[in-house]
């Protein structure tokens, strides 16, 4: 396939690109930048100039190509105070990709998250299906967005989202696990909220860059898919192999101290958000095949000195 990817000399989608093209696929990768243009041809990909806003230039390249990826977020909009900004952006982009494609039967595949789909339980893949009752929470926002995905399915676009475990784990890593280091090297203490039973799902990046590949090209029309290796794993455990690693004290954080110790992590470390991806490996035969968190993280690569 000629496949166009958003996002795709991001984190994940630095993992995508080589998934796609060691599949035989062609990868077209949107760059915002020369930096961005020339990972993505030393990759192998085409690169194509443009950003979320420009919409005329997403619409053609998903009418040029076979099948589009959307992993692209505006995240330094969103962390800076404009998440709504960034999830409107993101919302126009899965509606232009969605009326180029409408009565192709070509597929559309989504990046989306789990956090905050089902807090205290297990989720599974039948949660956050479009529904006149669901909550406001499921259907603004991001999880809005996915909801329109899926929902293209009645549009003739063999849509589907895959559901981002909130840590994609792995060597090089930007993320909560980074985030979570730095907080316990410039703390000294590597804190977990309450008891630390909290429990966050987690998934390498190389077997959630498998899955996008699984859902490019074989999932059936409104299928929602869980990148998850670890259905869950304790805050608390997450916390003990960072004190280790780093020579200091795993210890409760109270709750109403979570945010001045955790910052903007605060709500994420504190929220139990447990998922299970049963159901997707039945569905597209996903095997994920890297080591869980706690092993990775037992690697050792997230404790490296920061460079000078």
């Amino acid at each position: 396939m000629r496949v166009f990817v958003t996002g795709a000399s991001g984190w994940i989608g630095s993992a995508v690109v080589p998934e796609l093209i060691g599949a035989g696929h062609q990868v077209i990768g949107l760059a915002r930048s020369d930096t961005s243009a020339a990972a993505l041809t030393a990759a192998g990909a085409e690169a194509l100039r443009g950003t979320l806003d420009d919409l005329d230039v997403l619409r053609d390249a998903a009418a040029a190509s076979d099948g589009v990826i959307h992993l692209a977020f505006k995240h330094d909009l969103a962390f800076s105070g404009g998440f709504a900004e960034a999830t409107d952006a993101d919302r126009r982009a899965v509606e232009t990709f969605g009326a180029a494609l409408a009565g192709s039967g070509r597929p559309f595949v989504i990046a989306s998250g789990l956090v905050g789909l089902s807090p205290g339980r297990m989720a599974t893949e039948e949660d956050g299906r479009p529904s006149e009752s669901a909550p406001e929470s499921l259907t603004a926002g991001r999880q809005g967005t996915a909801q329109l995905t899926l929902s293209l399915a009645s549009s003739g676009v063999r849509s589907s989202v895959v559901r981002l475990a909130p840590t994609v784990y792995g060597e090089g890593d930007p993320g909560f696990m980074t985030a979570l280091v730095g907080i316990a090297r410039a703390k000294g203490v590597s804190g977990y909220v309450g008891d630390g039973s909290a429990r966050w799902p987690g998934v390498h990046v190389l077997d959630a860059a498998h899955l996008f590949r699984l859902a490019l090209e074989q999932a059936p029309a409104g299928s929602a898919l869980h990148a998850v290796t670890d259905e869950g794993v304790p805050i608390r455990e997450i916390a003990g192999v960072i004190g280790r690693h780093l020579g200091v004290p795993a210890v409760s954080v109270p709750p109403e101290k979570a945010e001045e110790h955790f910052t903007w992590l605060a709500n994420f470390v504190a929220t139990d958000s447990p998922a299970s991806s049963v159901l997707t490996r039945e569905l597209v035969g996903w095997q994920p095949a890297q080591p869980g968190l706690l092993d990775d993280l037992d690697k050792g690569h997230y404790f490296r000195a920061p460079s000078a």
